[in-house]
């Protein structure tokens, strides 16, 4: 069966949901030449779906690129907007007055961090991003406002600030990379590092008006990611929670999932505008996803706090974290075992040296323990490597023994960042960090305070090693930190982004001069 047949029970099949094959055949028939990732986003329909359609119909071709033969078209062109509705897109007729900013967004997103598969990474495309920013400015009072962006490989934050320069912005990721990119772009917006398995940063708890988030599309990666970003409202009457969440048409009882996790958290749905978002990729979802408009109330905390106790690791669709992902094997039982730790931190066996405490990763990061072992073990299971230098930090002891799934990536790089703390050596898949003698002056005593302090403020413990070391008043301290480092002033160690940490001695230095006339 071809032809016209095959059509026509391709339309029966998807009954009223049809309406997105007919428009993949109203562009097919228009005369332009259609790539099938681009026929996947500007439908949003699956990868499958449109495949399915491409193989009951006459095509031409020219390289990647298929149309329907010119003089067939008037058999198929069934004379349709591709839109759904105006629903879909309330701002899309804001974007023409916006052409520069969509090109320097297509710049920045060009020019960002590749996506990493196991964080489950798919770029946004820039107008997607700028219809987010616009769609905020229309439905929000901005003046003022705080927006805290959950994860921003989408670089939402910098498309805020750029049309929204009234408002406050802040962005938690766990990827490095991606918040140093953002940092570069020198548009005032607040950059935090978080693994959100093991909390949100203490500066940004409470902070925010309205909270944005493109999580990981499975049921623990948005409950989890919701319940953050629910943490970061400071307004719980009036705060909002926006969320991206793409299933494919052909996966209803996964959206059903997905909307189960949300509807547990007590969020009231106000708004759900179809296929707003879309992507270089994610052919399976029509590179496409809905934004929920989420409003918490007044159930929605407990509900929070119930859904963190339990709270999984595994959140992810790919990668050694992904909900699939089989068992981690457990640490080197010898290799703890000869160390002796006085605290082990982590998932540890049950039965492994049952005298010693333990602790979790995210209560390591979360408050000083509350005596000082001399030796901690930590065991950093794959998945969870960008904690490692926060871990490290995280304890006071004298000597850390590091169990991790796999030998540390660029082990050189880690050394250098945390020279003023410690020595490191590695062999296999065990790192060991031993404490060094603080300094005893100079620039080098203040970062090595701040980095001894890792749970308290930076712009405090800085202040007083200024003090101590650099015969500063309080008051020259305080304005010598504040010119020199105006991005760490609510912040503690473990929530900066690596390359302020890296960069910590030239403004250390800075500040460590005489006090200037005045």
């Amino acid at each position: 069966m071809g032809g016209h047949e095959a059509i026509d029970e391709l339309l029966a099949e998807a009954g009223v949901d049809g309406l997105r094959l007919r428009g993949a055949l109203a562009l097919l028939s228009c005369g332009r030449w259609w790539t099938l990732p681009d026929l996947v986003r500007e439908t949003a329909t699956s990868r499958r779906t449109i495949e399915s359609l491409l193989r009951a119909l006459p095509l031409e071709h020219s390289g990647d690129r298929v149309r329907i033969p010119l003089d067939q078209v008037n058999r198929y062109n069934v004379g349709i907007d591709t839109a759904i509705s105006g629903l879909q897109d309330p701002v899309s007729g804001m974007v023409t007055a916006h052409k520069d900013t969509l090109e320097r967004l297509e710049a920045l997103i060009a020019g960002a961090p590749r996506g990493r598969y196991a964080l489950d990474h798919v770029s946004a495309t820039a107008e997607t991003v700028l219809r987010r920013a616009l769609l905020l400015g229309r439905r929000f009072w901005l003046p003022g406002a705080r927006l805290l962006c959950v994860g921003d490989h989408d670089l939402t934050s910098l498309a805020v600030r750029m049309i929204h320069p009234e408002a406050e912005v802040a962005v938690a990721d766990v990827d490095d990379r991606i918040l140093e990119y953002i940092d570069t772009q020198d548009l005032g917006v607040r950059t935090r590092w978080a693994d959100l398995r093991l909390g949100l940063p203490p500066s940004l708890r409470g902070w925010a008006d309205l909270a944005i988030t493109d999580p990981p599309y499975t049921p623990e990666g948005i409950g989890l990611f919701a319940a953050r970003a629910a943490e970061g409202l400071r307004d719980r009457d009036h705060g909002r929670i926006l969320v991206a969440y793409g299933a494919s048409e052909r996966t209803p009882m996964l959206a059903l999932k997905v909307q189960k996790a949300l509807l547990d958290l007590n969020l009231l749905s106000e708004a759900i505008f179809p296929h707003f978002n879309r992507y270089h990729g994610a052919e399976a979802i029509g590179s496409a996803a809905d934004l929920y408009v989420l409003r918490p109330t007044t159930k929605t905390w407990p509900a929070i706090a119930a859904r963190l106790d339990r709270l999984a690791t595994a959140i992810y669709t790919q990668g050694p974290q992904s909900v699939e992902s089989a068992p981690a094997a457990p640490p080197d039982e010898a290799a703890v075992t000869a160390f002796g730790p006085d605290l082990l931190a982590g998932d540890w066996p049950r039965g492994l040296l049952p005298q010693a405490p333990r602790t979790r990763l995210a209560t390591l990061l979360a408050k000083p323990y509350a005596t000082d072992p001399d030796r901690v073990a930590i065991a950093v299971p794959a998945g969870l490597e960008a904690a490692l230098p926060r871990l490290l930090l995280a304890t006071r002891a004298r000597h850390v023994r590091v169990l991790t799934a796999a030998p540390v990536a660029d082990l050189p790089a880690l050394a250098a960042l945390l020279a003023p703390v410690y020595t490191l050596t590695a062999e296999g898949h065990v790192l060991d960090a031993v404490r060094l003698a603080p300094p005893a002056s100079g620039p080098e005593r203040v970062v090595r305070k701040i980095m001894d302090s890792a749970h308290g403020k930076v712009a405090n413990t800085w202040r007083e090693a200024l003090t101590d070391t650099a015969g500063l008043t309080k008051r020259q301290a305080r304005a010598a930190v504040e010119e020199a480092a105006p991005w760490a002033l609510d912040a503690t160690p473990l929530e900066l982004p690596l390359h302020r940490l890296a960069g910590m001695p030239a403004p250390a230095a800075a500040t460590s001069g005489p006090p200037s006339a005045g």
